[in-house]
């Protein structure tokens, strides 16, 4: 058959229109190959991608028609697909008309097993850029092959448009779903209250704390922050994070404890298409979205020696490998992880890896408990109150000075979480009331220590007893009304003992004089 100008120019059209709403790789590769089967009898059809990243082929889809046995459907290196090679090498066609002629290579050979006697090659360019390669073979070859050869050519120019179109959609996609997963990632984080607006405080050593943040965020060394559950380690690291140079990337905090064995990969390193079952689309990693940013490692003792040892070749080499994909990911972070555990003692304790723990501690930094630091304690209700009562659209209740007293003197287990969640109870049940004592000593009396307290030194007891006392008495020493008085020793005795405990008296001052302070807050 000769094909006269308009017969192929009809051809292509139709060819054009059959393949231009499709929106997945497979069908159109499908719609393709219906359509040219009107027009061809080929024994197989098939379209390669080349990566010249990688120097290798695969298939757009799956072939058409014969499938020989050993021409693998996987990625492959470029030199094992010989025509497809010379194809994409030259920029310009094969065509063989008898496929004995080159049964020196190896896929030419597997070609003849299967039938095929005859093969026509096509390189698809766009953009002066090589994008793969269009194969048409036969069992006979067809008797108008150069009539053939000449409509093929100008339908590998189509193609290869279609593909390309495909291909930036196919990333497209896959852009779209990583922001998707950053922007639940991100909504995740504004429902945990990671945000600045309620990080508040008004004494020395959060002072301290905070100077130190800023010492820490000029550097990407890796940094360790302890101290117990709820006093704030999650907000420390954001605000490191929010005042160095990665402020602009992902602040991606990891739930250490949540991470089993048969999450931890996918969660952190992501996963190809088809890993495994369910794995129906790419998904990019922890890591890889924190690219440029920060990697939050919330309570890192809790992770598991199996898992430790993995993590720490991240953290070394700052590469790793998605689950179903052996194509290394670098990623450019940096790394904060934070823990209530002694991991010094852990490591001891064979519990926790050395070698983990030292490269995670570069940098140290220890956040002090709510009950070191009670002149937070009114500020951070005041601000806490105001926060909750417009997130809840209630009338700010009014807190008593034995209100305050009654607060500064519970010793706060679960630290700013456990008064961040007081104080939305009370915002809750009593909008608008006037908070006294009586009411906060209800509130805590199910949550005070049961018989079971913990064994303290008696210099402890006697330190915690001071500062109780002059918490009650707003820091005055002496006088009718003093802590000396309330315990019944001579002012001088006192004054040695918070000498010699570093108590500073200050700090105790009048609660509605200090909240109008102004405070550090970030």
């Amino acid at each position: 058959m000769v094909w006269d100008p308009a017969t192929k120019y009809r051809m292509l059209l139709e060819i054009n229109n059959a393949i231009v709403n499709q929106t997945t790789r497979r069908r159109l590769f499908q719609a393709l190959a219906n359509k040219i089967s009107q027009y061809i009898e080929y024994d197989r059809f098939s379209i390669n991608l080349y990566s010249e990243h990688t120097r290798s082929l695969s298939y757009f889809a799956h072939a058409d028609g014969i499938n020989p046995k050993g021409i693998s459907g996987e990625e492959r290196p470029l030199e094992k697909g010989a025509i497809a090679q010379a194809v994409i090498r030259s920029r310009k066609p094969l065509i063989i008309r008898d496929l004995s002629s080159h049964s020196y290579w190896e896929s030419v050979r597997i070609m003849m097993a299967a039938g095929l006697k005859a093969t026509m090659a096509y390189p698809l360019t766009t953009r002066n850029r090589i994008l793969g390669s269009l194969h048409v073979s036969f069992k006979r070859p067809p008797f108008n092959m150069d009539s053939l050869a000449d409509f093929l050519n100008e339908l590998s120019g189509q193609v290869a448009l279609a593909v390309d179109n495909m291909l930036a959609h196919t990333e497209l996609m896959a852009v779209n779903e990583q922001l998707q997963q950053q922007k639940c990632f991100l909504l995740e984080q504004a429902e945990d209250g990671l945000g600045a607006e309620d990080f508040f405080f008004a004494s020395q050593s959060m002072c301290e704390v905070v100077r130190q943040a800023r010492l820490f965020s000029e550097t990407d060394a890796s940094l360790l922050i302890t101290g117990e559950t709820g006093t704030g380690k999650d907000r420390i690291a954001h605000l490191i994070h929010h005042m160095s140079a990665r402020r602009d990337a992902l602040f991606v905090k990891v739930n250490c404890p949540a991470l089993t064995p048969s999450l931890f990969e996918s969660e952190l390193f992501g996963h190809a298409k088809g890993a495994f079952t369910g794995a129906h689309t790419q998904r990019v990693g922890r890591l890889e979205m924190a690219d440029g940013g920060t990697v939050f490692l919330d309570e890192i003792g809790e992770l598991e020696p199996y898992l430790q040892a993995k993590l720490l070749h991240v953290l070394q080499d700052r590469v790793f490998e998605r689950v179903g994909d052996s194509r290394p990911v670098e990623v450019d972070c940096r790394f904060i992880a934070a823990t209530n555990r002694d991991l010094e003692r852990s490591t001891r304790d064979k519990t926790f890896r050395s070698d983990l723990y030292y490269r995670l501690n570069s940098l140290s930094q220890h956040i002090p408990p709510l009950r070191e630091r009670i002149e937070d304690i009114p500020l951070l209700v005041e601000r806490l109150t105001a926060i909750q009562s417009e997130r809840t659209h209630r009338v700010p209740p009014q807190y008593t000075r034995s209100s305050l007293e009654a607060l500064c003197r519970y010793s706060w287990p679960g630290n700013v979480r456990e008064l961040k969640n007081l104080v939305k109870r009370i915002v809750l049940m009593k909008p608008g009331e006037v908070i006294t004592g009586r009411d906060i000593e209800a509130l805590l009396r199910p949550f005070q220590s049961n018989p079971v307290q913990e064994c303290l030194t008696l210099a402890e007891s006697e330190r915690r007893h001071i500062e109780r006392t002059l918490a009650r008495t707003h820091g005055v020493v002496g006088g009718a009304q003093g802590a000396a008085a309330l315990l019944g020793v001579p002012r001088s005795t006192l004054q040695y003992r918070i000498k010699k405990y570093g108590i500073d008296p200050a700090g105790f001052g009048n609660p509605a004089a200090r909240s109008g302070q102004t405070p550090g807050v970030t």
